[in-house]
């Protein structure tokens, strides 16, 4: 097994072990209720959580639970995680084709000659 098929299944193994994900973003956002005689108006704001994602092209939003946040985060994390190991994967697969290619042209040269 090559070097690079090593790390491809070490990769594989670790995607394996992916836990929930959502694919967006985690914004705060600090907000008038637009009630005049709360303490927004004049001074601190509320405190939102939301989830910005993208579907068929069209930026939408998710309101996200207070407590729920430290929850979500650790899923946007995991998406992002999961996705670098996808880029690996496909780069070490990338790798493995290459060195076959440069392999059996190596091998036909040979016995041309």
């Amino acid at each position: 097994m090559s070097r690079f098929e090593t790390l491809r299944e070490a990769k594989l193994k670790q995607l394996g072990q992916v836990g929930p994900l959502v694919a967006a973003s985690l914004c705060r956002r600090d907000v008038r209720c637009g009630n005049p005689h709360c303490r927004c108006a004049s001074g601190a704001k509320h405190t939102s959580w939301c989830l910005t994602l993208k579907r068929q092209g069209k930026t939408h939003t998710v309101h996200v639970p207070r407590d729920m946040v430290e929850e979500v985060r650790q899923w946007v994390k995991e998406h992002r995680r999961t996705k670098q190991l996808l880029a690996q994967i496909s780069e070490n697969s990338l790798q493995i084709i290459r060195r076959h290619v440069t392999a059996r042209r190596a091998a036909a040269r040979g016995s041309a000659s």
